[in-house]
């Protein structure tokens, strides 16, 4: 193990300029020697000592020339954003999405793949292998620069014991041990979240929740799901298994919604969500068809009116419990209801119950499940960067 530099030395010295010069290639993008120096304080000759470091070590690269009026022009640097990659997944029982997360925070292409729903046919390791194969493949990127893999599942890790609860959508993954046994047969850190914590730490980032104090993302998709942001951070919970709300009961007071409903789950959930669909004249085979198809309807103002009060049952405790300043409105439900989903939903609460809290539907219009996982990537791929600083100037 690498000795840490004692602070004032002049191997601390040297790590603290190139660090200081690597972050900010990162945050501003192609930069000059001049104008590193300009950014960190720091003089000339310095400037030039720290950019030389970071290319001979492979860290930057000079990407082209500045014009500076008179003299030769300047050389321009960026960061080697294929130095250090992350794959970031999203996986349920059908489907998995993968997407390259490199140190630069660029786009890069995002492949879908159809699943087997044979436990013989895939397990864990072939399923994670072949999201980073095909992700790297797409964006063109080689896959032994990947150091790191954010894996949304709709379930939850217990981070005391490695084991997954809560899941049924993942036909030959093992249950305990699953990081543990991820990262040993790949040979790269993996990170395993709920889908919808990943969804809040987008919404957070890019999303409704960005400006908030913090807020709660109410998932509808084909399960439920609640994330609690508090202050930019997610509430996971002791076992992991925070936000489950799909297996509440559903209070007396909504039997008329649908006298067939246990939990919220038969209230809200997926199916309870194609059948007023139907009910309406929409058609699509299965849910996810028919929330899209929700957004575009005729129809859409009459589906809209029937899943609001629904849907104020759900959000009921968790303004009770919670009080959050916001609620956000997401999964395939929230965004084909939109704006005017979650101003009905914020009515029927205002005339039903003595809760006021804002209501809106999510920002993340696109994979926001993915988003959040490349969110947690961006920050690992760029601090594995800055620890080469370390081992390059002791």
């Amino acid at each position: 193990m690498t000795p840490k530099p004692v602070p004032g030395t002049p191997s601390w010295l040297r790590e603290t300029n190139d660090r200081t010069a690597l972050a900010l290639l990162l945050e501003h993008g192609v930069l000059t020697r001049t104008r590193i120096g300009e950014l960190s304080g720091l003089s000339k000759p310095t400037a030039a000592q720290m950019v030389a470091r970071l290319e001979t070590a492979g860290l930057i690269h000079a990407v082209g020339e500045v014009s500076g009026g008179r003299g030769p022009n300047a050389a321009s640097y960026a960061v080697r954003a294929d130095r250090a990659l992350g794959v970031a997944v999203d996986i349920n029982y059908q489907v998995m999405r993968a997407t390259v997360v490199d140190a630069g925070g660029h786009e890069h292409p995002t492949v879908t793949l159809t699943l087997s729903r044979s436990a013989r046919d895939r397990s864990a390791v072939t399923d994670v292998r072949t999201a980073i194969e095909k992700a790297c493949e797409a964006a063109g990127a080689p896959t032994g620069a990947v150091r790191a893999v954010s894996v949304g599942v709709q379930g939850a890790l217990d981070p005391r014991t490695d084991e997954l609860s809560f899941v049924e959508t993942l036909p030959g993954w093992p249950r305990k041990g699953i990081r543990r046994h991820l990262e040993d047969a790949l040979g790269i850190s993996v990170h395993i979240d709920n889908d919808v914590n990943l969804a809040a730490i987008a919404e957070r980032s890019e999303g409704a929740g960005a400006d908030s104090g913090g807020f709660a993302l109410l998932w509808m998709g084909d399960g439920l799901g609640l994330s609690v942001d508090q202050g930019g951070v997610v509430h996971r919970g002791a076992s992991g298994g925070a936000g489950e709300i799909g297996y509440l009961p559903i209070p007396k007071s909504a039997g008329a919604l649908d006298p067939q409903a246990a939990d919220l789950q038969d209230l809200i959930g997926g199916p309870s969500v194609a059948r007023i669909a139907r009910s309406h004249g929409l058609r699509g085979r299965g849910y996810a068809a028919l929330a899209e198809a929700i957004s575009s309807s005729p129809q859409r103002e009459a589906v809209l009116q029937d899943l609001a009060p629904r849907i104020a049952v759900g959000v009921v405790p968790v303004l009770a419990l919670l009080d959050p300043e916001l609620v956000v409105l997401g999964g395939p439900t929230g965004r084909a209801g939109g704006d005017r989903l979650a101003e009905l939903v914020g009515q029927h609460l205002r005339r039903s119950s003595r809760w006021t809290a804002t209501i809106v539907a999510t920002d993340v219009s696109e994979h926001p499940v993915l988003r959040g996982a490349r969110e947690h990537l961006l920050a690992e791929v760029r601090n594995s960067l800055f620890s080469e600083v370390s081992r390059i100037t002791a």
